[in-house]
């Protein structure tokens, strides 16, 4: 007897990637959203039957066999403009985000972009309000530093001093984390589940699988309810069931 097929019975989650909501006229790494557009995106989602929610509740719903309805939500490197911006549309539809903060630069700005303009990024007062309005606050590495390039040493402070920072700041545990560029390989997954973090997003984590390696979507503002449709349809079919979720 051949043995079951899970990938029909459990598909691999659908976990959107954005990161700045709001002017997107100078944008060479195509990673800002208006949020014109984000409305339009997270309308797309309820007329599907899809509701966006945190990492933390799509990973508890589907641990429960459940949440099939439901898409995870992550924006990266804590942007300033998440508050102003996206925070009042995922209000408006019911949604909550997991937000990907880097605590080594509070305040500061994405200098880790050589080209583009320079975008504020979250205080540690701004943190503690996304928090505050329900939003899971994850950690993006202390720095924004490629794990996959990153000497022990540095491997060890981006994922364990981060977590303890953003606990500090926040009062609770930190249990997601993503990786800087989108970029993991077997050492950088080690680090950080040693760290402690109970799953830990990516982009494209190839023959890596499991709660520590969860691939994502890149969503821009090209991507219009047609984009949305394929993007929904090719993820599910080309990604892999996640090992450890039902």
């Amino acid at each position: 007897m051949s043995a079951p097929d899970h990938s029909r019975r459990t598909p691999v989650p659908w976990v959107a990637m954005y990161h700045s909501v709001g002017d997107c006229s100078e944008d060479p790494y195509r990673i800002t959203v208006t949020p014109e557009r984000l409305e339009k995106q997270l309308t797309w989602l309820r007329r599907r039957g899809l509701r966006g929610v945190s990492m933390a509740k799509l990973l508890a719903a589907r641990a429960r066999g459940e949440g099939r309805d439901l898409v995870g939500l992550t924006f990266d490197d804590g942007y300033a403009d998440f508050l102003t911006e996206a925070l009042p549309v995922l209000r408006r539809h019911r949604c909550t985000a997991t937000l990907f903060v880097l605590p080594g630069r509070l305040g500061g700005d994405n200098a880790w972009d050589p080209l583009g303009p320079r975008k504020p990024l979250l205080t540690a007062d701004g943190i503690r309000r996304a928090a505050h309005e329900g939003v899971e606050i994850g950690s993006h590495g202390l720095t924004h530093v490629d794990l996959t390039k990153a000497d022990d040493l540095t491997l060890k402070t981006e994922t364990v001093e981060s977590r303890a920072a953003l606990t500090a700041l926040l009062g609770t545990e930190v249990d997601g984390f993503c990786y800087p560029y989108g970029t993991i390989d077997q050492r950088a997954m080690d680090a950080v589940r040693e760290a402690g973090y109970s799953y830990a997003c990516a982009i494209d984590p190839g023959s890596l699988n499991g709660l520590h390696a969860l691939p994502r979507l890149h969503i821009g503002q090209d991507d219009n309810f047609v984009r949305m449709h394929l993007k929904y349809r090719l993820h599910r079919l080309r990604r892999r069931p996640v090992e450890g979720l039902r």
